[in-house]
C-alpha cells in the first residue's frame, strides 16, 4: 500500500507511546495490589481528573431524554455560541461578537480548521520549542513546514518578539502560540505577548494563540485573553481542560470575520457538525454553578502546584520556571540521567510512575526535560514523591 508523503512529516505521539508501555507495566504482577505490588500512578496524560460540572451532565441527560440528537449548523448552537460570547465579556472584559465564535469538534478539531484554511505547501509557521506536539503535526498536515524555535527558561520556555523578528523569513506565514503552555504550564507575559502580535502585523502574517489552558491560571500577572489585543487574532479554545470535558470533545474557535466562511465551508465538509449532544449540554458550563465548581477545582490544581513543584526540587530535580497556569511541571533531569526518555522509562519500571519524555515537545530540550502532569489527586503526588525519592536514592 502506497500511503501518502505527508505521514513522513508527522512523528508518532509519544505521550501516547509510553502511555502503552505504562498500561503493559500496570498489568504485571509487580503492580497488582492483591500481589502486594504497588499501582501504577498515571502523571503522563494531560487530563483533569475532575469530570463534568454536575449541570453538565444534568444538561446532557435532558439532551437525550427530548432527542436533541440532529445535526447543528456547522459553526455550533447560536446559544452556545451566545453563551461563550457572554463569558467572554463578563470573565475577560472582551467584546467577542458570538457571530466571529465556531463551536468545533475539540480543540484539535479547530486547529485543523484554521491550518487547512490559512497554510499550504511552502509556508512556514513558527512555534517555540518546546511546545505541544499535535499543533506542529496540524500544520505539517497541510503541507506546510513548523519552524521550531528553541527556547530557554529566560524567556518562559516561549517565544518572544525578539524571537519572531529574528526567525521570520519570507516564507513566513505566521505564529502558532500557547498560553498557558503544554508541557511547560508557562504564560507569555501580556506586554510580550502584544509585542508579539504588533510584529506579526507588520510583517503581514497572522497570529493563531491556543488557549486551551484559559481559565486555569494561578498568577493574575499572567490571567489575560489574547482577543483583547484585537479582532485580527485566531484563538483556539476548548472544554476540556477547564471545564473538565476532556472526552465530550468539544472546543470553539474565535476567528476575524473574513475566515469565519472559510472556516464554515471546510467544516461542513469535514466534520458536519461538533457533538450535538455536548453542544446542548457544554451551555451549561456557564452557569453560576458549573463556574463556581471550575474555580473551586482550579483552586485544587493550584495546591497541587504548590506541593510538587517545591518537592520536586526537593530531590534534586529542578524546575527552572514555576508553571503560573494548565498543569503541567516541565523538569530538569540531567543530574540522574543522560535522557530523559531512558529516565521515564526507568522510572515506569521500579517506581511505576508514567511520566514523559521530553522527545514528544521538540528537539531543543528532548533529552535532559520531561513533562509531569499535576492533574491528579493530591495522594497520588504525594505518593510519587515517596517513590521517587527511593529511587533516585538508589
Amino acid at each position: 500500500m502506497k500511503l501518502a508523503g505527508r505521514l513522513a512529516h508527522i512523528d508518532p505521539f509519544y505521550v501516547m507511546e509510553c502511555a502503552k508501555v505504562a498500561q503493559e507495566i500496570a498489568r504485571s504482577p509487580e503492580c497488582d495490589p492483591a500481589l502486594g505490588g504497588e499501582p501504577m500512578i498515571y502523571l503522563n496524560i494531560g487530563e483533569p481528573d475532575f469530570t463534568a460540572p454536575a449541570p453538565v451532565i444534568a444538561a446532557a441527560e435532558v439532551a437525550l431524554r427530548a432527542g436533541r440528537t440532529q445535526y447543528t449548523d456547522a459553526v455550533g448552537l447560536p446559544a452556545l455560541r451566545e453563551r461563550i460570547s457572554r463569558w467572554y465579556a463578563t470573565r475577560w472584559g472582551v467584546d467577542v461578537p458570538a457571530r466571529r465564535i465556531v463551536v468545533t469538534a475539540g480543540a484539535s478539531a479547530g486547529l485543523q480548521l484554521v491550518c487547512q484554511a490559512l497554510f499550504e505547501a511552502g509556508d512556514e509557521v513558527l512555534m517555540p520549542d518546546p511546545s505541544y506536539p499535535c499543533n506542529r503535526h496540524f500544520v505539517a498536515a497541510t503541507g506546510a513546514t513548523a519552524r521550531l524555535v528553541p527556547t530557554t527558561p529566560a524567556s518562559r520556555f516561549q517565544l518572544d518578539a525578539a524571537h519572531v523578528r529574528e526567525h521570520w523569513t519570507p516564507h513566513t506565514r505566521g505564529v502558532l502560540l500557547a498560553t498557558p503552555s503544554n508541557p511547560t504550564g508557562t504564560s507569555i507575559a501580556p506586554d510580550e505577548l502584544a509585542r508579539i502580535v504588533e510584529v506579526v502585523r507588520e510583517k503581514g502574517g497572522i497570529a493563531i494563540v491556543d488557549e486551551i489552558y484559559q481559565g486555569l491560571s494561578y498568577d493574575p500577572a499572567f490571567e489575560r485573553c489574547a482577543l483583547a489585543l484585537g479582532d485580527d487574532i485566531v484563538s483556539v479554545n476548548s472544554f476540556s481542560k477547564y471545564f473538565s470535558m476532556t472526552g465530550w470533545r468539544l472546543g470553539w474557535l474565535v476567528l476575524p470575520e473574513a475566515l469565519v466562511e472559510p472556516v464554515e465551508r471546510l467544516a461542513q465538509n469535514l466534520y458536519i457538525c461538533a457533538s450535538s449532544i455536548a453542544q446542548h449540554a457544554a451551555i451549561a458550563c456557564f452557569d453560576a454553578d458549573s463556574l463556581a465548581e471550575c474555580e473551586h477545582r482550579r483552586a485544587a490544581f493550584r495546591e497541587r502546584r504548590d506541593f510538587i513543584v517545591p518537592a520536586l526540587q526537593k530531590l534534586g530535580i529542578q524546575v527552572p520556571v514555576v508553571p503560573d497556569g494548565a498543569f503541567y511541571v516541565w523538569a530538569d533531569c540531567s543530574r540522574f540521567a543522560s535522557s530523559s526518555w531512558d529516565f521515564a522509562m526507568q522510572l515506569m519500571k521500579t517506581a511505576h510512575v508514567a511520566l514523559t519524555p521530553g522527545k514528544d515537545f521538540g528537539p531543543a530540550h528532548a533529552s535532559t526535560y520531561f513533562r509531569l502532569s499535576f492533574a491528579t489527586a493530591m495522594p497520588q503526588l504525594q505518593e510519587t514523591v515517596r517513590r521517587l525519592a527511593r529511587e533516585l536514592d538508589r
